[in-house]
Formats: C-alpha cells, structure tokens, sequence
C-alpha cells in the first residue's frame, strides 16, 4: 500500500472501532492482505475485501458500508464535484413556485421514473449525485441536507405511476402487483440510501470525515445505549433478547458440566495411593454440590430508567432457570413485588404496563428516594434475601437529595450470597448533580450497564 492509502486504512479502522465494531488489529492486518489481491481501483472489490475480513456480524453491515463510503468515496468525475448552481436572483416578494408547478423539477422527476422503471443503477447513483448538487442546499444555507432533495423530488409519489407502467388491469391485487410494488419500493429507498451517502460525502469535504462519521454513524445495536433507543431500536432490542438468553443459557449449562469435579479429596487420594506404592496416580475428588442461586431484582421503575429497567428484567426473566427461585421487586419512593406481572409466557410490554398501572410504587411524591424504598423493602420483604440470594438492584442511584439508608442497604447486602448494582448512567456522570453512585459502590459493588452488550457480560458473570 502507499502511504496515502495505508494511512487511510488506519484510519478507517480506528473510526469502525470507534462506531463499535469489534476489529482487532490481526483482522486489521488481514484486511491490508485482502486488498492487495484486488484491483483497488475497483471500489466495489475494495469493499468486498474490506467487510470480507472485518465484518462479523450482518448487524454491523449498514455501519460498515457508510463509514467506507466515507473513507473511500467514488472517483467522481464528470463535473459531479462542481457546487450547485448558483440560485437564480428573485424578487424578494415574489411567491416561490411550488415544486409541483416548477418545470425544471417535473423535468427531474421524469429522469428518476425511467431509472426507477429500468432500475438503472449507475444512472440513479449519477442522479443522485446531480440531484444534492442542486437541491441538496437550500438558499442562504452552507450546510448539506437529504430533505430538500426527497421533498423536491418525492421519490414515493411516483410508485403509481411506476405500478402502471408495468401491470396490466389482470394483474392488480394479485401476486404481479405484490412483487412490482415491492421491487420499486426497494428501488426507491435505494435512491434515499443515494442520497444520504452524497450528503455526507459533501459535508464530510467541507467539515472532515472524522467529524461527519462520528455524527453519522450509529452504534451496533448491542451497543446502543437503552436511553437514546428509539421506539424501532427497543422493538429490535427485544427481538435480540430472547436469542441472547439462550446462547447464555447454553454456555451456562455447558460451565456447569464441565466443572462437575469438586475439590481435591486429600484423604482418599493418599489412601488411594498405597496400592501404587505411595504414588497418587489417580485423584480423587469430592462430590460437587450443585448450587443454583435464588436471585432477587430490586428495579427502580421511575421514568428516567424505564427502558433500562425494561430490558433488565426482560433478560433476567428470560434466564429464570438458571435460578432456583426469581423474585422482582420494583419501587420509585414506595415499593411493590412484581414477580406475578412477569409469569412464564408472559409478553414483558404487557407486564411492564400492567406493572405500571397496578404496582403499588408510589409513597409520597412518586419521585426517586431510594432511602425510602430500601426501607421499605426491609420492613416488607426482608425475609426474601438470604444466604443463598443473588441480590440485583437496578438503577441509577439518583435520590433526590434525600436519605440514602446505607445501613439498611449493607444489612441486605451482608445477609445475600452476592449482592450487585447496576447502573445504566455513563460512569462519567456518577456522583454528580444528586447521584449517590460513589457511596452506594462503597456498600454495593456497582457496574456500569447501558446496553446488551454490557448486560449481557453481567448475567453470564452473575449466573
């Protein structure tokens, strides 16, 4: 490689590492290899080699593809790099045309119907290059923006006509009209996917790549943090939770098999040993005691947490048998046990409303006082922690400023087998504005848990 080109591939990978891929840096020297053996003016090949040897899972695939485009952009050409053409001089109180009524954009839209009817790629790519050239910066404006091309253009209006010019009155609502619809739909967000990466090629020219994928790229998935997931990302989140346990599950259960063997039985392996002498040939082990934990979860349910709380107990139930016994016991100032809401086969978005409308969690104020809910768990449900409990308390130790009852908390932790906290808040903000992180670590050992990922690690360590 040039240096140009090796300094770019450092680069890129440190910028997939910083999105969340895992890369390490063997993979990193695989990829260089993999280069040399295509034709690196061949973008596509390129891209090929690269997720060939750093791409692991499908999931990370989108992140993949829009930091590539990034870091390695089409040779352009063609005048595509030229800027847009200067905006004709108006009269200020002129009414500006609709998009509907103006000729030049009708005349663009008739170019998209026939790439979208043949499903010419490289035109659409070029389309769309030419398309954020001109529509892509409003007037007055320095930055780079999707909407104005996909609001000039509405991609979405033309699947009538498309749908028309393909399907014969026999065909409608049947199985044609199904594939046609589907094929153009896909075509249509293929030009979105267009449109997107020339507007961040064009802003990452006038701000730099580093900035433009930092803000671009989203992280993995597992790697997303419950707080800034949207109503899409948990629906997706809760399809992995289930296929999460059982993978944990299985490697549990495979733990468990694997360390049957007890301790060293000192006495029968010396006694053994006569017969050969004296030497310990073979050693003898005492039978393994199978423990499985009782685990007990104290969640608080206010609403700065809730997604984290969602999921935590989502993953916690979903793994119950490898507990003896699970108990949930939820709180904001008052507290409530709501193992009943979460019952085998339960659906967890119904049980956390049903939680939400029926828990008893309200004392007072119906604002976080963790000092409150920890005595009130110890006057009503004591007697649930005990020498064999693994006790979870899920939250982000923000009290309101009120009584923390560290006493009450290291009495719970002192009579549980294992006691944890997690808290979903970046440790960076611990101890600050009213959070008690710092002092209830000191009773309570506390982890940092903000996605599946990092849950994910705790239960297998837990279980």
């Amino acid at each position: 490689m040039a240096s140009s080109l090796l300094d770019r591939h450092t680069r890129f990978v440190a910028a997939l590492r910083e999105a969340g891929l895992p890369v390490s840096v063997a993979e990193g020297l695989d990829a260089v290899r993999a280069t040399g053996l295509v034709d690196l003016a061949d973008r596509e090949a390129l891209r090929a080699a690269y997720a060939a040897t750093l791409v692991k899972r499908p999931a990370h695939r989108p992140a993949f593809d829009l930091l590539f485009d990034l870091w390695f952009p089409p040779v352009l050409g063609d005048g595509a790099a030229a800027p847009p053409r200067p905006a004709e001089p108006r009269d200020p109180g002129a009414r500006r045309v609709p998009p509907a009524l103006d000729p030049r954009v009708q005349e663009r839209r008739e170019e998209l119907f026939q790439l979208l009817l043949t499903g010419d790629e490289p035109g659409l790519r070029r389309f769309a290059r030419d398309a954020v050239a001109e529509y892509g910066r409003a007037p007055g404006q320095e930055s780079w923006f999707s909407s104005g091309v996909l609001s000039a253009l509405s991609p979405e209006t033309l699947m009538a006509r498309l749908l028309s010019a393909v399907l014969t009155g026999r065909d409608r609502g049947g199985m044609a009209e199904q594939v046609a619809r589907r094929t153009f739909g896909d075509r249509i967000d293929r030009f979105r996917a267009l449109v997107g990466a020339e507007v961040r090629r064009r802003i990452a020219e006038d701000t730099g790549v580093e900035r433009t994928a930092r803000l671009s790229v989203r992280p993995p998935l597992e790697r997303l943090d419950f707080g800034r997931a949207g109503r899409a990302d948990l629906a997706a989140m809760r399809r992995q939770v289930h296929p999460l346990a059982r993978r944990l599950a299985t490697r549990l259960a495979q733990r468990q098999r694997m360390g049957r063997r007890g301790r060293l039985d000192f006495r029968r392996t010396v006694r053994a040993s006569l017969a050969s002498g004296g030497v310990p040939l073979d050693t003898l082990h005492r039978p393994r005691r199978p423990h499985r934990p009782e685990l007990v979860v104290l969640c608080d349910a206010s609403d700065s947490v809730s997604a984290f709380a969602h999921f935590t107990l989502l993953l916690t139930f979903a793994l119950r048998e490898q507990f003896t016994k699970v108990r949930a016991f939820a709180f904001i100032d008052g507290v409530d046990e709501i193992t009943k809401y979460f019952a085998p086969g339960a659906d967890v978005v119904d049980a956390m409303a049903r939680m939400a409308r029926e828990a008893d969690l309200v004392w007072i104020t119906g604002r976080s006082n963790y000092g409150h809910a920890l005595r009130a768990f110890e006057e009503r449900y004591g007697d649930a922690v005990g020498p064999r409990t693994a006790l979870l308390i899920l939250g982000d130790a923000r009290s309101n400023h009120g009584e923390l009852s560290l006493p009450v908390l290291r009495d719970l932790a002192g009579r549980a087998r294992h006691a944890y906290w997690l808290n979903p808040e970046p440790r960076a903000q611990w101890d600050t504005g009213d959070s008690a992180a710092s002092r209830y670590g000191e009773v309570v050992p506390m982890y940092e848990c903000r996605n599946l990922a990092q849950l994910a690690e705790f239960i297998e360590r837990l279980a």
